[in-house]
């Protein structure tokens, strides 16, 4: 038994489920994916967040993630950074098959299909790991009810940190639940910052310079018909939401739908 297993074991409070983990993949030095298993009792919407983390001591150690497995999942899957510096991070990036980690009780956040109002297009803007409440939508049956097209973009750095997007894409796209649908309405577009690619830069400047929408072969964001979903870094949800308010769009919240929403959970 590693020694997160030891710790998680260390009486959590009575708010924490414990948690085993089923699977750990490791994509980059820097990324890395698990799946543990989901506790009888939680309950969430697709695209939320909760509190994960391990004991340290007598205290927990907890951060907030997105869920990127679906409501209907019996599973949960978490998508994160490895910070060598990070308190969590730097624990977290060592768990295996059969540790325990510990899961808050009360899931919650804004990137919810309720806290948008209907519209045609839905948009999921995404950089590196902001890409994990994504995952969960895109398998969500109800996402292609209320949608004619999903735009899921992933920005990353390098080439191999775009791997976790097409990964989930491809598991949409072979889902029985939902795969039909994702295989008509679900575009996935991809743009690098450090290297070469067919979209290179910041989904900010793909977003100005009209480049996005030319590789969609679609219009201009269009608030009347457009939702729009952002996470990211903290640099790149102020500058997007700067950007749709001042093409007109609406924030929106779990108590009053909009035609934007941002995850605040994550933004400074």
């Amino acid at each position: 038994m590693t020694d997160q297993a030891i710790a998680a074991k260390a009486a959590p409070p009575p708010n924490l489920y414990v948690a085993r983990v089923e699977s750990v993949r490791h994509y980059t030095d820097r990324l890395f994916s698990f799946t543990c298993e989901r506790p009888a009792g939680l309950r969430f919407r697709s695209g939320e967040f909760v509190m994960i983390g391990l004991m340290s001591g007598e205290r927990p150690l907890l951060r907030a993630y997105s869920i990127a497995s679906p409501a209907w999942d019996d599973r949960l899957a978490f998508y994160s950074i490895k910070a060598p510096d990070g308190p969590l991070t730097s624990r977290l990036q060592n768990i295996q098959s059969g540790d325990e980690i510990l899961i808050g009780r009360k899931p919650t956040g804004t990137l919810v299909l309720d806290a948008l109002t209907p519209g045609k297009r839905l948009f999921l803007l995404s950089t590196g790991t902001g890409i994990a409440p994504f995952a969960s939508l895109i398998r969500e049956p109800e996402t292609y009810a209320r949608y004619d097209q999903v735009i899921l973009t992933h920005t990353c750095r390098f080439a191999p940190e775009l791997d976790y997007g097409r990964e989930i894409v491809a598991e949409a796209a072979a889902d029985p639940l939902v795969g039909e649908e994702a295989a008509a309405k679900l575009r996935h577009i991809t743009s690098l910052t450090r290297q070469s690619h067919e979209l290179e830069g910041r989904i900010t400047a793909l977003i100005g310079d009209g480049a996005l929408f030319s590789a969609l072969g679609g219009p201009v964001f269009d608030p009347a018909s457009d939702r729009i979903m952002i996470c990211g870094s903290a640099p790149m949800l102020h500058d997007l939401k700067a950007i749709a308010l001042e093409l007109g769009f609406t924030e929106g919240s779990n108590h009053e739908p909009g035609s934007f929403v941002v995850e605040r959970a994550f933004a400074s």
